[in-house]
């Protein structure tokens, strides 16, 4: 458990700013930087790695042994888990099926009357 004496919790402060510094260079990585696709990747893939670990040592309590003799929550990191699981399928069907089946507005439907009266107009 967290030091009741202390007033402001350093391990939080210092774990959300290393999240959002990863956050932000996880960002500049994809928007700004010149690297090719695939150290993108595995750069984005290394800062999560790093970020997820931040979160296990600075959130989640593992190194504290006031939680009954270091006791690991081990059924919140299985949710964790199963939660970001269960966010990255579904963004990965979405990003990969899309929906943009009847959704692209009107164009389709105009794109298909131009065919039909370049149909009629060239059978007259």
């Amino acid at each position: 458990m967290a030091d009741p004496k202390k007033r402001i919790p350093m391990n939080h402060v210092i774990g959300f700013l290393l999240s959002i510094a990863m956050t932000l260079l996880a960002a500049w990585a994809v928007v700004s930087s010149n690297l090719p696709v695939r150290w993108v990747i595995i750069s984005i893939l290394i800062l999560a790695l790093l970020q997820a670990g931040v979160q296990l040592f600075m959130f989640m309590h593992i190194t504290e042994k006031g939680s009954g003799g270091g006791h690991v929550p081990w059924n919140m990191m299985f949710h964790g888990f199963a939660l970001a699981a269960i966010i990255v399928a579904g963004s990965l069907f979405t990003m990969s099926f899309g929906f943009h089946g009847g959704h692209d507005g009107d164009g389709g439907h105009q794109q298909q009357e131009q065919q039909q009266q370049e149909e009629h107009g060239g059978s007259h």
